[in-house]
This record gives structure tokens, C-alpha cells and sequence, in this order.
């Protein structure tokens, strides 16, 4: 099985949440990547395997969920900077541009930081998924101006196509002392 690709429901109703999730993991041969409540009574289903089981997942979880569903995505093929952000593994040294977006959903954030890092010669450094935040997320990422400002505005792109952007910043030549607030 291919694990290049993964969807994710994210909810409303935590108990719908469990059962989006035996529902996703029935339906088709997927992984699970995260599983949890998060901040303000939502949940979420992150799931991993080839796309055609993704779709399948992410399909059926759709439909047992009706009316709980936020947002969900698949991603057929993540850029492998992904998981390291998310699990804020990713390490820098140094910061010459520093670029934030952030949302109102754990989805569309994952969707625009990998399209970030697809768009752009960038770092991701983390992705926070909406815990101690309201429920936003946001992602962090550094590379020079230019390469910043693209990833930036690729990111935004996405998380506004589905109405759910907060704000987006660049920060040309951010003080040393603002990475340790980053990292």
C-alpha cells in the first residue's frame, strides 16, 4: 500500500467524530493517523493510504457524518515536509523570512501548508492543529522573501477558496529572538 496520500474529516460533534471513524476505517483499507477531539468541541479524523482508499475513507466518513462535517480534504499526494511540521519536528537554526497562515479549520490549513511547500522553496517549520487556539490552526514557514511571500500567498489561496482564512503575514527580516517563539 502506497502511503502517499491522506484525508481528513474535521467535525463538529465529538461522538460523531468516533463514528467517522469506524466508518472511514470499514470502508477501505487506511491507517490512522490522528484521531482526537480538539478545541472547542470539534474532532478530527486523519486517515493514510493509497489515494483510491483515501477517497473511499473520506467518502464514507462524509456521508455516516451528514450534518457534523466542517471540512475534509484529500490529498493524493503530500509533500513529505508535511508530518514533520505537524508533529513540530522540524528543526531551523536561523530565520531569514517568516511566514504564517492561519485558519479557522484544521483542514484547509494542512491543504494550504502542503500547497505552500509545493508552490515555494520554503521550510515548513510547524503546522499547530487547533488546540489552546479556538479551534484555528496555523502553520509557520521560513526560505527568503520571495520564496516566503509565494508559500504565504499559495497557502492563503487555498484556505480562502474555502471561505476559512484568518490572516497571513510575512516577516521579512524577523528579530533572532522570534525563533524561539516559532520553534
Amino acid at each position: 500500500m502506497a502511503n502517499d496520500s491522506i484525508g481528513l474529516i474535521e467535525l463538529t460533534s465529538i461522538a460523531s467524530g468516533f463514528l467517522v471513524c469506524d466508518t472511514m476505517l470499514k470502508a477501505a483499507d487506511v491507517s490512522i493517523v490522528l484521531s482526537r477531539s480538539i478545541c472547542s468541541g470539534k474532532y478530527m479524523v486523519m486517515v493514510r493510504g493509497d489515494v483510491a482508499a483515501v477517497q473511499a475513507a473520506v467518502s464514507a466518513g462524509e456521508s455516516g457524518a451528514r450534518f457534523s462535517v466542517i471540512d475534509s480534504f484529500v490529498i493524493p499526494n503530500l509533500h513529505e515536509a508535511v508530518f514533520p511540521a505537524i508533529s513540530g519536528a522540524t528543526k531551523v537554526e536561523t530565520l531569514d523570512a517568516l511566514g504564517i497562515v492561519e485558519s479557522f479549520s484544521v483542514a484547509s490549513l494542512i491543504e494550504g501548508a502542503d500547497a505552500a511547500v509545493k508552490a515555494a522553496n520554503v521550510t515548513l517549520i510547524e503546522i499547530r492543529l487547533a488546540m489552546a487556539m479556538g479551534g484555528k490552526a496555523f502553520v509557520t514557514m521560513t526560505g527568503n522573501v520571495a520564496a516566503v511571500q509565494s508559500g504565504v500567498d499559495a497557502a492563503a489561496q487555498v484556505v480562502g477558496q474555502k471561505g476559512m482564512l484568518v490572516n497571513k503575514v510575512v516577516i521579512p527580516h524577523p528579530r533572532p529572538e522570534l525563533l524561539n517563539e516559532v520553534i
